[in-house]
């Protein structure tokens, strides 16, 4: 990189810090987890909110503002139908039980910001606001207009998405600050689906845990007919009256594409069900067959462990589990290189459930790949080698981002998993979800360089 643009670079992020952290504090204020549709809100209040405020941030940097229907929204440079985009969430997933502190309330702890949605996804939206922001103070020419796209429901369905992309231009390039750096140029398939037991519980009243699909879950409970229990180290037994005892079950959460180093609270809870003999005969079939799920997240225990060489082994997690006209249900994520697909990942369940439960599948996205020599590829990754003085090659993953939704997109930082962070810095989807400062800037420095590069490019 030119030195002078180096220089440049370095002075625009510094005179920007303080408003940088103080915007993204502004957007962790509001709670924007998926609510009830409602007019010019179509995914609840919240992430509506969330995205008034993002185009107000975008308006008072001087970029122009775009409201898709209440659906999306973008901050934008230039004007056209043939552009170079970003694109980030404004939506985050609930916040669970055990937070230290009020998670809509931002908060700096040695070096670190604290807060719902700081890394996922809120915090990088502000950094892509601001790339743009030196764009424009830099009155770099264009030969692409630019625009900063802000989802509003990307940790559900990604119906934002969808709209947008029926409805407005694809862009020529797209990268999604959503992911690991340097750069992810495939997503694993992912699969939703659900192990729904063929008749009603008769010991298990009820059972709860779990906040979302794609979060393992760090609390579950349950309203069990039982003789004697006793509490463990993870589970809490309560006789709420004679006979009926409340079970309450703790883990540690964390994003189901990247289960290692969780406790799923309801593979915690399944396990003292089964080892206090609180279930027989079917219930006791049911619960042994999650039990294998929650046994092993490569699916070896259910028999659906794969790998294709090109990504990362399968992983599959029980998420939400719960009861409807008293049958248990227990939805499965997973997330799967090109050797599986949902439905042979159906036909393998039903198999091992041999009769005690029902498979059904919800959603199942193929797996997405981008060339590694593909020339914006090659762009970004540069753009991150040249900022921070590594040789990194690109990496596949198994989240899922909104690169898989577009014609030539990759997800492009800004988190670090390999970099050590302190224990009170908590997982994306997890309590006291935590993101470093200095990296967060350094992330900037890389979004600039990778626009003003990619406009350099030649898009068919």
């Amino acid at each position: 990189m030119d030195e002078e643009l180096r220089l440049d670079i370095e002075r625009f992020v510094e005179e920007n810090e303080e408003a940088i952290f103080r915007d993204i504090a502004r957007l962790v204020a509001i709670n924007s987890v998926e609510g009830v549709p409602a007019p010019g809100a179509p995914f609840g209040e919240g992430p509506a909110a969330a995205l008034r405020l993002g185009l107000q941030i975008a308006r008072e940097l001087g970029l122009g503002a775009t409201d898709c229907e209440g659906m999306m929204g973008y901050a934008s440079l230039g004007e056209g139908e043939r552009y170079l985009a970003t694109i980030t969430h404004l939506d985050v997933v609930p916040t669970g039980d055990g937070w230290t502190e009020d998670p809509f309330t931002m908060r700096e702890r040695e070096g670190y910001i604290i807060g719902r949605g700081v890394m996922d996804d809120k915090g990088p939206s502000v950094l892509c606001l601001y790339a743009l922001k030196y764009l424009l103070e830099r009155r770099v020419p264009l030969r692409y207009p630019i625009r900063a796209l802000l989802g509003v429901n990307e940790e559900t369905r990604m119906d934002d998405v969808h709209y947008y992309l029926d409805n407005y231009p694809a862009p020529l390039f797209c990268f999604s600050p959503d992911a690991n750096f340097p750069l992810c140029n495939g997503e694993k398939g992912i699969c939703h689906g659900r192990i729904v037991a063929r008749r009603p519980s008769e010991s298990i009243v009820e059972i709860r845990g779990g906040v979302a699909a794609n979060a393992v879950p760090d609390k579950a409970e349950a309203l069990v007919r039982a003789g004697r229990l006793s509490s463990t180290e993870r589970v809490t037994a309560v006789e709420a009256e004679p006979g009926l005892w409340k079970l309450t079950a703790s883990g540690i959460g964390g994003h189901a594409s990247l289960p290692e180093g969780t406790v799923n609270a309801v593979g915690v809870l399944v396990g003292y069900l089964l080892d206090n003999g609180v279930a027989a005969g079917e219930d006791e079939a049911f619960l042994r067959l999650l039990a294998l799920l929650h046994a092993a997240t490569d699916g070896s225990a259910v028999g659906a462990a794969a790998a294709d060489g090109r990504f990362e082994p399968l992983t599959i997690v029980g998420t939400v589990i719960g009861m409807e006209n008293g049958r248990i249900y227990q939805v499965f994520d997973c997330r799967y290189p090109t050797t599986m697909s949902g439905e042979k990942l159906a036909a393998i369940l039903t198999e091992k459930a041999a009769g005690a439960a029902e498979i059904v599948i919800d959603s199942d996205k193929t797996p997405f790949y981008m060339s590694p020599d593909n020339p914006a590829v090659q762009v970004c990754i540069r753009a991150y080698n040249a900022v921070t003085g590594e040789d990194a090659r690109p990496y596949t993953i198994g989240g899922g981002t909104y690169a898989r939704q577009f014609p030539n997109a990759v997800s492009f930082g800004p988190e670090h998993p390999e970099r050590p962070q302190p224990d009170f810095a908590g997982p994306i989807h997890g309590v006291d979800e935590a993101a470093c400062k200095d990296w967060f800037l350094e992330a900037l420095k890389v979004y600039i360089l990778a626009l003003l590069e990619l406009e350099k490019l030649d898009f068919a």
